[in-house]
């Protein structure tokens, strides 16, 4: 259905990272000068342009950095464009002597979109995943969440994760304003749990018609609730 995002794994760098620290030798560090000395590591948006390479980025702490060269990425399908990412980068000085970033890996972060429970097309599932955090960035365009998904190898090619967030209800509070509940939507879909796997989702709040949020997950440990007060800022 092509009102869910359907996925066998959101967004993974692990091996990606584990090239990067293959790379890095103990002489690189102590001289303090190595490629990824100053390896940084960011929620960002990432301006893609007509050649479909992103060309600039706005971090969540409401930077904006020129890349130092574009970036392409397989992922990459439009031109002209905005894609939510996970940016690892070196913070670098240009010719000019300004603030650049030297991408090191780029990996696109999911946006589900919301859907009111009354317009959700089948059945509520909320198949656990391991939590680890949720943030607010500090722009206020999004509410960040990390988990881990249950995944493994499988003979069914149609075994795959399916995401989304679904709002419960809005409430109005005694002061007059307004809280969105929200639940993590998860359908494990037949993908065998044998091992976890890193992965990242971004809700943007200008799609939540609230003063608050309120976002339930549910884990194998047990429901995690997490809750914020919207505070958007503009680009």
């Amino acid at each position: 259905m092509k009102s869910f995002l359907r996925l066998m794994v959101i967004i993974i760098l692990n091996s990606q990272l584990s090239i990067l620290n293959c790379s890095c030798s103990k002489d690189t560090y102590d001289k303090g000068d190595g490629q990824y000395s100053y390896l940084r590591g960011d929620f960002a948006e990432a301006l893609v342009g007509a050649d479909k390479k992103i060309v600039s980025l706005m971090t969540d702490e409401g930077e904006t950095l020129p890349l130092l060269q574009p970036y392409a990425a397989k992922w990459i399908t439009r031109s002209d464009t905005i894609y939510r990412c996970m940016l690892y980068y070196n913070k670098v000085r240009d010719s000019k002597g300004q603030y650049v970033a030297e991408a090191i890996s780029v990996g696109e972060v999911p946006c589900p979109l919301i859907v009111p429970l009354s317009e959700l097309e089948v059945e509520m599932k909320t198949d656990p995943v391991k939590f680890e955090s949720a943030w607010m960035s500090k722009t206020g365009r999004y509410v960040n969440l990390s988990f881990s998904l249950k995944t493994g190898k499988s003979e069914d090619d149609e075994a795959v994760h399916s995401l989304r967030v679904v709002q419960d209800t809005i409430m109005t509070n005694p002061d007059g304003t307004a809280t969105s509940y929200l639940r993590l939507y998860h359908d494990q879909g037949g993908v065998p749990e044998y091992y976890s796997t890193q992965a990242y989702a971004s809700i943007i709040t200008s799609e939540i018609p609230a003063d608050s949020v309120s976002i339930t997950i549910n884990t194998y440990t047990g429901t995690v609730t997490k809750a914020f007060r919207l505070t958007r800022t503009s680009h």
